[in-house]
């Protein structure tokens, strides 16, 4: 990857920025040797064990309004990030700060790609047992949507799971209250007659498998699943807080008694790795798809182990020319 621009991390985003966000830069440039550019406030950041540093002197808040933050604080590390990217100072931008003003700094600042009507999050979800994960669109940049905006979310979620995942024939489903064509709102009902016109599928090579239901976001029985990120995003957090919970409610059963500490040294070795498989730091965040440039958006909490698989997944998507790639996978509806 010696080609590679540096990815800018924007320090200054998250609940557990900088310390947090800074050295998980660090072990991204240490550990997988990816140049790193970090961006934000010099003399809050700490020890950044000598990676480059881009000054900005703002800080959008998490709770801050998205539109407005971007329009009037644009020396802020967000805005910085992804002018750095636009300029070509970065290949790509990281940030697990407010997520609205990601996606309008990268979209205000790097524009789309041309034929994209809104960009979309895409977020890889789990499944155990499977090679590869689901992947969830839009998980939360469109709260409203229409018919033909969720075609092109499938073709742009089938184009990732092509090219980033080796799915050859990506299986696509529209996210439903059932399985029968029929069933859904008015959006559904209107979007399934253009997902199963198989026209829309050739440029990324999918294939409509119909309505899919929550309980499939993790099973190996559909590679990309697509609907409006209002619904996307509760479905996400309830799978993020189910998952909690259950794991939350196992470690409070192994340390009931003797008997249970010692049935957990016996199964811990089996479960790790399915935590690990199911730890959203593990995943890095979601991928902006759509804005001409490559932008990762991680979750709030995330911690230096998530700022390294962020780097990681972003530093793929350059490589693998995947923005390139969407492009040609857009076909009109």
């Amino acid at each position: 990857m010696t080609d590679l621009r540096p990815i800018a991390v924007d320090a200054m985003g998250g609940d557990r920025a900088p310390g947090e966000i800074v050295a998980g830069a660090r072990r991204a440039a240490e550990e997988l040797g990816l140049p790193v550019l970090l961006v934000g406030r010099p003399d809050e950041m700490g020890d950044t064990g000598g990676l480059e540093v881009l000054a900005a002197s703002e800080v959008i808040a998490m709770e801050a309004d998205p539109g407005q933050s971007v329009r009037r604080m644009k020396d802020s590390s967000l805005v910085r990030a992804a002018e750095a990217v636009r300029d070509g100072r970065a290949s790509a931008m990281v940030s697990a700060g407010n997520t609205g003003a990601t996606m309008a700094s990268a979209l205000l600042r790097m524009g789309r790609i041309r034929g994209v009507a809104r960009p979309a999050i895409a977020t890889p979800i789990p499944s155990p047992g499977a090679n590869v994960p689901t992947i969830l669109l839009d998980a939360g940049a469109n709260a409203e949507c229409q018919p033909e905006w969720l075609v092109q979310f499938a073709q742009m979620g089938a184009v990732l799971g092509r090219e980033r995942y080796g799915v050859d024939a990506p299986r696509v489903g529209l996210l439903s209250i059932g399985e029968e064509p029929g069933k859904g709102d008015p959006l559904r009902k209107t979007t399934y007659p253009l997902l199963a016109d198989p026209g829309w599928a050739a440029g990324c090579g999918a294939t409509f498998v119909g309505n899919v239901e929550g309980r499939d976001l993790m099973s190996d029985d559909v590679d990309v699943v697509v609907t409006d990120g209002f619904t996307g995003n509760v479905a996400l957090k309830t799978l993020e807080g189910g998952l909690r919970s259950l794991v939350g409610a196992i470690v409070a059963t192994f340390d009931t008694d003797a008997a249970s500490r010692a049935a957990a040294d016996a199964l811990m070795p089996a479960l790790l790795p399915l935590y690990a498989q199911l730890d959203p730091d593990g995943t890095g965040g979601a991928m902006l798809l759509g804005v001409d440039g490559v932008c990762i958006i991680s979750h709030g909490s995330s911690s230096a182990t998530a700022v390294v698989n962020a780097c990681r997944v972003a530093a793929d998507m350059v490589t693998t020319g995947l923005v390139g790639h969407l492009g040609t996978g857009l076909v009109p509806v």
